[in-house]
């Protein structure tokens, strides 16, 4: 379970974690020790007691680590401008349990940023799952919505949670197949 890279820690105090990958919401007190395994796109993964909890970019502070703060947007941004900024945001949203990114593990299959009737900004977002009976199915949706919706200028995010087509190694990007052995 450890890698070179596990770094021990200890909650410095009480912290929502979210459990991997039942997806069940609950609360470590202070004084938990753990291993920090993964600490990808603003996310921590904590092994504690033979169990897997993620903490949260803005509870970061609670393990030790500086807590993540949201991305800026250029005053005057164009639509381009913004729409980088929404994949790159999307780039930060890790599956809990495989290190790497849902744009590069082929989850998201459209994302489209639009003005809505009141000319404000709208995203929408078709993604999917490595498996439909994934715990953290609801985490990695709201973990999109999230971190879109803390982009300067905009409005309302909608991300619908899709098994058509059903995902497969093959939609994988191949640096993601290299990376997880896959290619």
């Amino acid at each position: 379970m450890f890698s070179q890279s596990s770094q021990p820690c200890q909650f410095e105090r009480d912290c929502a974690v979210v459990m991997i990958p039942s997806g069940d919401e609950l609360t470590l007190p202070a004084g938990t020790v753990g291993y920090i395994t993964q600490s990808l796109g603003g996310s921590f993964t904590v092994f504690v007691d033979g169990n897997l909890f993620r903490v949260a970019g803005i509870d970061a502070d609670a393990i030790g680590k500086e807590p993540v703060l949201p991305p800026l947007l250029p005053e005057g941004a164009s639509d381009d401008d913004c729409e980088k900024l929404v994949w790159s945001q999307l780039r930060t949203c890790y599956d809990p349990e495989i290190p790497v990114n849902v744009v590069d593990l082929g989850l998201i299959y459209t994302c489209e940023l639009f003005l809505n009737s009141q000319g404000q900004r709208d995203v929408a977002v078709s993604m999917t799952l490595t498996a439909p009976g994934c715990g953290m199915g609801d985490i990695l949706v709201d973990d999109v919505r999230s971190k879109i919706e803390i982009i300067p200028t905009i409005h309302h995010v909608d991300v619908e949670l899709t098994f058509e087509p059903l995902w497969n190694y093959q939609m994988m990007s191949e640096a993601a197949r290299l990376e997880t052995g896959m290619l």
